[in-house]
């Protein structure tokens, strides 16, 4: 692990980024509020603060931020929203010209489980029987949940609002785990679906429970992988000890570090320095982690449809047989 900096002024540095991840990170603040953080590394020796390098956490739809150079790099969560915008796909009406930097690995589903009491088995029996569910989703309007449960139902010819003009309720939650709004009444039968990524908080406990899997048609997965998903499967045993079968889904893995096509090759091979030498720093996700040769592969946990950047190809040419 590299040091930390000496001297007074990344003294300051350390201490005005604790300062903005708490006030960033306080639960109390709504969804939309001011929970992202940008990060400026410039010169502020002068009259005027001169920066050089913007990196900011957000939504998917600040892409287009990203082009049109107000910020240089960006997390998305997942990979799969990164490849609409390069597609101009899903929630981008034109493909942008984005690149990845590097992809934290995040190995994720997303899938739909329904009680069994409904004797429901895919998603078309939701449409075929107008089934007024319970539906349990996130609450944040700019999950991007929300955005493939959309291209899911629409794939099979209804939507949210379809849903609920049948008498089904959304039945809203914050995090994927919440003990509350959502594994209180997944224990107590309550709800009768959950359409969610974030598995590892809650499936495994609707399994327990008397909840199953809905099954993907081949004509849904090829529409919706249309516009970036991919393909999952979850096995038995591991992290899923309730599932009794092989399940397929989507793929829900990866937060591309991303920037523009026109970004300098020299500042993302600094970054991608940067990566490795704070590498111990970095709050890496266990069950997705093996060493650090992983952000800049495609794998299950690192989904990558959209090119890398050239100046990581560069690195990676540099750093070839050194990664580990």
């Amino acid at each position: 692990m590299e040091p930390l900096p000496v001297g007074a002024n990344f003294k300051r540095a350390k201490m005005l980024w604790e300062i903005g991840l708490h006030i960033a990170g306080d639960p109390d603040i709504p969804y939309g509020g001011n929970r992202d953080m940008c990060i400026t590394v410039g010169s502020g020796g002068q009259a005027d603060f001169r920066p050089s390098l913007r990196l900011a956490s957000g939504s998917a739809i600040m892409a287009h931020d990203v082009v049109a150079g107000n910020i240089d790099m960006a997390f998305v969560n997942p990979s799969a929203l990164l490849t609409m915008a390069y597609r101009g796909q899903g929630i981008f009406d034109e493909p942008l010209p984005v690149r990845i930097v590097s992809n934290y690995p995040s190995w994720d589903q997303f899938a739909i489980v329904a009680h069994k009491r409904l004797g429901l088995k895919t998603v078309q029996d939701i449409k075929d029987g107008k089934v007024p569910l319970k539906l349990s989703i996130r609450e944040d309007p700019t999950h991007s949940t929300l955005v493939i449960i959309d291209q899911v139902f629409a794939a099979y010819g209804f939507t949210v609002d379809d849903l609920i003009s049948w008498g089904g309720e959304l039945k809203l939650t914050g995090g994927p785990g919440n003990e509350e709004r959502r594994l209180k009444p997944l224990r107590e039968g309550e709800l009768d679906a959950v359409a969610d990524e974030g598995l590892s908080a809650w499936f495994d406990v609707a399994l327990a429970h008397d909840y199953d899997t809905l099954d993907f048609s081949d004509e849904c997965f090829e529409q919706v992988c249309g516009f970036g998903w991919r393909k999952s499967v979850i096995r038995p045993g591991g992290f899923y000890k309730n599932l009794t079968h092989d399940h397929t889904c989507f793929n829900f893995g990866g937060w591309p570090i991303y920037t523009r096509e026109s970004m300098p090759d020299d500042v993302v091979y600094d970054v991608c320095d940067a990566i490795v030498a704070r590498q111990a720093e970095i709050p890496w996700e266990e069950r997705s982690w093996t060493d650090i040769s992983l952000p800049f592969i495609d794998n299950e946990a690192t989904p990558m449809d959209v090119p890398l950047h050239p100046g990581t190809e560069r690195w990676l040419k540099d750093m070839e047989g050194k990664l580990k």
